[in-house]
């Protein structure tokens, strides 16, 4: 059985979709939690994949939370070595920073339910291709980031220019395509109280989580089957 590296850096930001599409596809999940005192790796150890989640800190808070420096250099190590990435929101912002781009704050933030415009690219991507080209994603995000040299960006919305890309076999996605009801909710209660936001889970959540289980199972078999 294979094994995929998970970082999540909050309670409230788990894998979701993510982790039921590996584990559909016969691999083993281990959790690195650094909220809970886990040591980040320092190589992959085995593993045929890295999913490194979302959480409130900045790619350039590492004085702050030192846990990133290691975290930079394992997403580093698995380029290297071809194995496959997945990052959501600050895990995006971490592939990037890990690929050479800039990551900043964006001066607003973008959360809620806002539409997401696939690229022209996205339509040949193994991940997204047959993918809606447009529809309604759900953020929780202040900060951005430049496209890696040499990436594809595959996303787009009204605030982000970058909202996804790929490098090789590693995947950024900013947005939430993994959510669940309860992670909504969750998110909600914990990080804003913006309960506005649940007004659009009956209206939106249906399709968003159609689309993760496609674009999940599928980067689930290039993790899952190396």
């Amino acid at each position: 059985m294979t094994t995929v590296i998970v970082l999540q850096h909050v309670p409230q930001e788990p894998p979701g979709a993510i982790a039921d599409a590996l584990t559909g596809a016969g691999a083993k999940l281990r959790f690195v939690r650094p909220y809970a005192g886990d040591h980040v790796p320092s190589s992959l150890e085995g593993a045929s994949g890295l999913v490194v989640m979302g959480g409130p800190m900045g790619v350039y808070e590492a004085d702050r939370y030192p846990h990133l420096r290691d975290e930079l250099r394992l997403i580093e190590a698995a380029l290297r070595d071809n194995i496959p990435v997945l990052g959501v929101c600050l895990g995006s912002q971490l592939l990037a920073a890990a690929l050479g781009a800039a990551v900043r704050p964006s001066g607003r933030q973008e959360i809620g339910w806002h539409s997401i415009r696939l690229t022209d690219a996205a339509r040949s991507d193994p991940l997204w291709t047959g993918v809606a080209p447009e529809f309604m994603g759900f953020h929780w995000h202040g900060d951005i980031f430049d496209l890696p040299q040499g990436a594809v960006s595959l996303a787009a919305s009204t605030l982000s220019t970058h909202q996804a890309f790929r490098s090789g076999r590693a995947w950024g996605v900013l947005f939430h395509v993994e959510v669940s009801r309860a992670m909504v909710e969750g998110m909600v209660e914990a990080f804003a109280g913006e309960r506005a936001i649940l007004a659009g889970i009956n209206p939106h959540l249906p399709d968003l989580e159609r689309i993760g289980r496609t674009v999940f199972n599928r980067w689930a078999a290039l993790a899952a089957h190396p």
